[in-house]
């Protein structure tokens, strides 16, 4: 989930890449996410193609403030702190 807010919204093979996950392998864990309500899966159709893209839902978003905020406020990065509230 932590990706999919990074980056917005990220097709299939990018998620996939960017959690060093192999799709063959780990596309229920993608799937249960998706059944959960926390992230959400549009496809798209692209040519003789469809594109299966995803991004955080707003439960989704509302989990990683929980877990984020607490997280943030013991371990504050020294860069940039994640906000996630943002739509």
């Amino acid at each position: 989930m932590f990706k999919l807010y990074e980056y917005g919204e990220l097709n299939q093979s990018k998620l996939m890449s960017y959690c060093g996950l192999n799709n063959v392998k780990h596309k229920e864990i993608i799937d249960d996410l998706v059944e959960k309500e926390l992230i959400v899966k549009t496809e798209e159709s692209w040519g003789s193609k469809t594109i299966i893209k995803y991004r955080v839902s707003q439960k989704g978003r509302e989990i990683l403030k929980e877990i984020l905020e607490p997280y943030e406020a013991l371990f504050p990065r020294s860069e940039k702190v994640v906000d996630v509230s943002d739509g």
